[in-house]
């Protein structure tokens, strides 16, 4: 399931997210907080085992989306919520990545930085592993760098020289 990511070093506050948001939903499901001159993203993770899904009396939650018809306006949901990404207006409101959009989340397409975009985790894993192991085995591009094994494989060698 891809997520929406926001790169916290290219964010620099406009707020262009929020407010495109809030003109295609009735508020905004995405909220940047500034703490000691960062900026933070408040944003549904779309959690796995979803705690506002469990404690919701009408099941209108699910972990993507709110059903508004069923929502009573209770807010257990924002309370047991881990991130502090829910928030009531009449109903329950949490971002659902724009899933009635063909083109994607309008926040996305705001931000003039590139600050936030969709990210698949597990390929993300994947090619984190791939350059990690590619680091070990000395195949890095570019320049020859020392690779953890041949670190060991010369320092063996020097011992063995050394001995001798």
């Amino acid at each position: 399931m891809e997520k929406i990511n926001v790169n916290r070093e290219l964010c620099d506050g406009c707020l262009d997210c929020e407010h495109s948001c809030q003109s295609l939903h009735s508020s905004s499901r995405i909220k940047i907080l500034e703490y000691d001159s960062s900026f933070y993203p408040i944003i549904c993770q779309q959690c796995e085992d979803a705690p506002c899904a469990k404690i919701c009396p009408t099941e209108a939650m699910s972990q993507t989306d709110v059903d508004h018809d069923k929502c009573i306006g209770c807010g257990l949901c924002s309370m047991v919520c881990p991130f502090g990404a829910i928030t009531i207006t009449n109903t329950a409101e949490k971002c659902n990545r724009c899933a009635d959009r063909e083109e994607g989340p309008a926040c996305i397409k705001a931000c003039s930085k590139r600050a936030i975009s969709l990210i698949n985790p597990e390929k993300l894993k994947a090619a984190k592993q791939e350059k990690y192991i590619a680091k070990l085995a000395g195949k890095t591009k570019g320049k020859r760098q020392n690779s953890f094994v041949n670190i060991i494989t010369s320092g063996a060698r020097t011992n063995k020289v050394l001995k001798e």
